[in-house]
């Protein structure tokens, strides 16, 4: 048996002649678990947050997206373009070309972002399941080019889910110069028609700007006969995705780009992952602060068992038995709190995604969820279990050595 830990063990959860040691020790433990509840909160509340907004883009976004290193677009029929769409792996394939535009329908008008896609662009995406309105999916029928707005470039230009009159698109001609006396020569200009439907990512990226439409419309729009402005893919079903991703890098080489989902929406996945390491590393300090209570508890309960430390040291205990038996006291009240913190934290994220015990106050119906979303990620759980016990250990091994060296001398 460890001795030291039976005796810390049993001067834990046995009275003291202060009843005041009792309660300190009760309050430092307390203030373990409920920080210890707050990171488990906290951090879950932004994987819930991380998760939604990843959830929005799979339905718009492809797997992997293959883009030029240097330039707008590349042409269409490069050998390694080539040779990444017919890998085995590969699914579908879908080459694009997009650029800015603007759009004008009666007195509005507003940049969009023009997207001309291949008519297998509802294979390779979730497209469909984010369609509204009375119509159906639909880019080209005969010598006519539809176009699926998102639903706020549609409530900009006063559309409606179906226009009855074409969508005018502008683009600035590649070549030549602007005439400043005839401006409009310095443009192309092209109609989309309505198929009664329009997209609703829910992330004001896409329905903010983007026109979804066929691939030689945006061609004839920015004069890009023969080029893409990226390849995107689709993966067979069950394909090794970072396999499959290593392999069209190598192909690729230098020349082109190749991201998969979360490294296509990097900039909002960075953010959102600094804003948790923030949060995470304030609410450590909040912990710091918290094990100052245990040093406290330490010191009041070593000054009251030094009739205790006399008796030990009579029946052979060493110096250092006696300073590990306060310092697994300290640990104890780390772990023990921790592990109550921890269920707390776990038990209350389960009721949020259960019930959505807490909403979004004023906001609530404004956004696409009312209440918090939450996640828990077990990696997450065991990263703060470990920062706990670790600043737990750190907090009280020179206090109490400290201490333990006076009483002991």
């Amino acid at each position: 048996m460890n001795f030291p830990f039976y005796i810390a063990r049993r001067y834990l959860f046995s009275k003291k002649s202060t009843h005041a040691i009792n309660i300190i020790s009760g309050i430092s433990m307390a203030g373990v678990a409920v920080a210890t509840m707050a990171l488990v909160v906290t951090l879950s509340v932004f994987n819930g947050f991380h998760d939604l907004v990843a959830s929005f883009f799979t339905a718009f976004d492809p797997q992997l997206k293959v883009t030029p290193v240097v330039g707008k677009t590349a042409p269409a029929d490069d050998p390694v373009l080539t040779k990444i769409k017919m890998l085995p792996q590969v699914l579908v394939a879908t080459e694009t070309v997009e650029d800015n535009a603007l759009a004008i329908y009666g007195d509005r008008q507003t940049m969009v972002r023009i997207k001309g896609v291949e008519n297998n662009f509802d294979s390779l995406t979730h497209i469909r399941q984010i369609l509204v309105g009375d119509g159906e999916y639909c880019l080209k029928v005969a010598d006519m080019d539809y176009g699926i707005l998102g639903i706020r470039v549609a409530e900009m230009l006063g559309t409606g889910f179906f226009f009855k009159d074409p969508v005018r698109i502008f683009a600035p001609k590649r070549e030549g110069q602007l005439d400043m006396a005839n401006p409009t020569e310095g443009f192309v200009e092209e109609d989309i028609f309505s198929p009664g439907v329009l997209f609703h990512v829910k992330q004001a990226k896409y329905d903010k700007n983007y026109i979804i439409t066929n691939i030689g419309f945006a061609r004839r729009l920015f004069d890009r006969q023969g080029m893409v402005s990226s390849i995107e893919l689709r993966l067979k079903p069950g394909s090794d995705f970072e396999a499959t991703k290593k392999e069209i890098r190598s192909l690729a080489g230098e020349q082109y780009k190749v991201s998969d989902r979360f490294e296509q929406q990097e900039d909002t996945f960075r953010i959102m992952n600094i804003e948790k390491l923030m949060a995470y590393i304030f609410l450590t300090f909040i912990l710091m602060v918290a094990c100052f209570n245990i040093i406290g508890s330490l010191s009041m309960l070593m000054i009251d068992k030094k009739n205790d430390v006399v008796t030990l040291r009579n029946l052979g205990a060493s110096d250092r038995q006696i300073t590990r038996i306060f310092l697994f006291e300290g640990r104890l009240i780390s772990i023990i709190g921790a592990i109550i913190g921890t269920a707390v934290g776990l038990l209350l994220c389960w009721l949020q995604q259960t019930y959505g015990l807490v909403g979004l106050g004023r906001s609530s119906g404004s956004f696409v969820v009312d209440a918090y979303p939450v996640s828990v990620h077990p990696e997450d759980i065991l990263l703060i279990l470990v920062t706990v016990v670790a600043v737990g250990f750190v907090a009280v091994w020179y206090p109490v050595t400290y201490f333990a060296k006076r009483l002991i001398a």
